[in-house]
C-alpha cells in the first residue's frame, strides 16, 4: 500500500489531466497556488514522491522529450490504479480527520517554559504574520473570484477561514496575557504540580 500524503495526491491529480515531467508538475503545483498546502519546496522530495508511485504501479512513464539545450525530461502518465488511489485518497481526506501536532499548540502546552511578557511578545509576533497571511489570503481570492469556478477556490476559502479564527483567537490571547488575565508562575506551578501529583511544567 503505497503511503498517502499531499504530493503524492497532488502528482496523481495532476497527471490524471495529461501526462508531464517533474518540472510542469512543481511548475503547475505552484501557478495554482497549491504550494499552500502541498510542500514542493523541494525538488528532491518530488522525484521521491514520484518513484515511490511508479514503484507501486499507481504512474508509469510515457515517453521521453528533448528541448534544445536541455537535458532529456521523462513524461509520467497515471494508470488506472492511481486514478482509483486518487480518488480513495480525496474521499478519505475528506471524510476522516486525522491527528495532527502542530508546533503552535505544543507551543501552547508548554508555555511555563516562558514568562507571560515572553510568552506574549513571541504570540504578537504570531499574530503580525497572521494578519499578513490573511490579508495576502484575502487578496489571492477576490482577484480570482468570479474567473474560476468555486470547486477550484474551496481550499482557499477554508485558509481564509481559519486564518480569520486563529487571528481572532490569538488576539483575544495576547490581550488577555497582556491584561493579565492569564498570567503564571513557573515556581508555582512547580510547587503546585509537585504536591498535586499532576505532571510538572517541563523544566528546561
Amino acid at each position: 500500500m503505497t503511503q498517502r500524503s499531499g504530493l503524492a495526491l497532488a502528482v496523481l491529480s495532476l497527471l490524471t489531466e495529461e501526462p508531464m515531467h517533474p518540472y510542469r508538475m512543481q511548475q503547475l503545483i505552484r501557478e495554482r497556488g497549491k504550494d499552500d498546502v502541498v510542500n514542493v519546496g523541494q525538488r528532491s522530495q518530488l522525484y521521491k514522491t514520484i518513484d515511490r508511485l511508479a514503484r507501486d504501479g499507481l504512474i508509469v512513464e510515457h515517453a521521453t522529450e528533448r528541448e534544445t539545450a536541455r537535458p532529456e525530461r521523462t513524461l509520467y502518465t497515471v494508470t488506472d490504479a492511481g486514478r482509483e488511489t486518487a480518488e480513495e485518497w480525496t474521499r478519505e481526506m475528506l471524510a476522516v480527520p486525522r491527528p495532527e501536532f502542530p508546533e503552535f499548540v505544543v507551543g501552547l502546552a508548554h508555555l511555563p517554559q516562558l514568562t507571560p511578557a515572553d510568552a506574549a511578545a513571541a504570540v504578537e509576533s504570531r499574530l503580525d504574520t497572521l494578519r499578513r497571511r490573511l490579508a495576502g489570503a484575502r487578496a489571492s481570492h477576490e482577484a480570482v473570484a468570479g474567473l474560476l469556478p468555486r470547486v477550484l477556490l474551496v481550499e482557499l476559502d477554508y485558509t481564509i477561514a481559519m486564518l480569520e479564527a486563529e487571528t481572532s483567537w490569538v488576539a483575544a490571547l495576547v490581550d488577555d496575557v497582556r491584561g493579565g488575565r492569564l498570567t503564571w508562575n513557573r515556581e508555582e506551578l512547580l510547587r503546585l504540580t509537585s504536591h498535586s501529583g499532576l505532571a510538572s511544567p517541563d523544566r528546561p
